[in-house]
């Protein structure tokens, strides 16, 4: 005879195989999650150990210091995060990152009246260096990017625009969009001033796109307009952006 279905008994087996291999993979998921944990907090007890070795080093070699912020990264840990705990009794690096932060501030507060809020990153670390003096601990322009970064949890206004190898930090309040950074960039190359037709020339722009961002930027403070050059064409200087050593004398 023919079995017209299955029964009762096998539908029931079927389900009593079914909770079982979902019992089962609970189970090595479990036991994988918490093989895993353990070994992060491995990870994160010879990175303690790693740090109380070489702390000397983490202090007061930059390239390090940053290699070793790499490997805190790679498991969830910010040394900076607090003041307090294991990384900054041992290390100091937060008291670090908050000094050279709050010298960051100041110098570009001393210095907005000047240059509108803007300062190239070259310059910030040419005046931080001379602030710190020959004896300060030495820094690097990753340290001055780390310090500002941490700076933006305090909404303090400040940011850090273009591309790491000519980067600019804005003090000031307000978003400087694509365009303003593009001529921002543009002024960068031609030692810190631009036209209206160099910059139509160089990024494509219509008149009046270019005269709305040179304007905007003019009204910031960011540049000067210059009507006195030879050729009677308006002229908009970036003081920030000026490639002159006279500013460190300042």
């Amino acid at each position: 005879m023919r079995r017209r279905g299955v029964g009762a008994s096998a539908v029931t087996k079927k389900k009593l195989e079914s909770a079982r291999y979902k019992e089962r993979g609970t189970e090595l998921a479990a036991q994988q999650l918490e093989q895993l944990s353990s070994q992060l907090e491995t990870f994160h007890t010879n990175l303690e150990e790693f740090a109380a070795k070489h702390k000397n080093e983490i202090r007061k070699d930059p390239q390090f210091r940053h290699q070793f912020q790499q490997m805190c990264a790679s498991i969830g840990v910010d040394p900076l995060a607090s003041g307090k705990g294991f990384w900054s009794e041992m290390l100091g690096v937060g008291d670090f990152y908050y000094e050279l932060g709050v010298q960051a501030v100041e110098i570009c507060i001393a210095t907005r009246s000047q240059n509108g809020g803007i300062l190239t990153m070259d310059e910030l670390h040419k005046r931080l260096m001379k602030t710190r003096g020959r004896y300060g601990q030495d820094i690097t322009q990753e340290d001055i990017r780390t310090a500002i970064k941490k700076l933006k949890v305090l909404g303090t206004g400040f940011a850090l625009l273009g591309s790491a190898s000519k980067q600019i930090i804005q003090s000031v309040p307000g978003e400087l969009n694509m365009d303003h950074t593009a001529i921002l960039d543009l002024a960068q190359q031609t030692n810190g001033k631009v036209s209206a037709s160099q910059v139509q020339s160089a990024l494509l722009w219509s008149p009046e796109r270019t005269q709305q961002v040179l304007e905007h930027l003019t009204r910031e403070g960011m540049a000067w307009a210059d009507d006195q050059a030879k050729d009677k064409q308006r002229l908009y200087w970036f003081p920030a952006l000026f490639n002159s050593d006279r500013k460190l004398k300042s």
